[in-house]
């Protein structure tokens, strides 16, 4: 199981476009558990009503793990979206 911590960039947080795109690339990794963390509330980073529900906005701090055979390749792409590719 392996973590990291990615700082939310897009003005708007996590709204609906961003969230899906954070959840599709989580379900590309279908042998790996990725779960997030925002404050005190962790979700699943493949449902999209998680990450709704965890209302993550610009500046929030997100704790990303991930377990499983791909933990290191699953990892990289989802701090590589959060930090480059969720910029509107």
């Amino acid at each position: 199981m392996i973590s990291k911590k990615v700082k939310i960039k897009n003005p708007t947080g996590l709204h609906l476009r961003p969230a899906g795109m954070f959840c599709k690339r989580a379900a590309e990794f279908e042998e790996c558990s990725i779960r997030f963390q925002v404050g005190h509330t962790t979700g699943n980073a493949k449902s999209v009503l998680s990450v709704l529900a965890a209302c993550i906005k610009q500046g929030d701090e997100l704790v990303i793990t991930c377990e499983g055979e791909s933990e290191e390749r699953a990892i990289e792409a989802m701090v590589h979206l959060v930090e480059e590719e969720l910029e509107e």
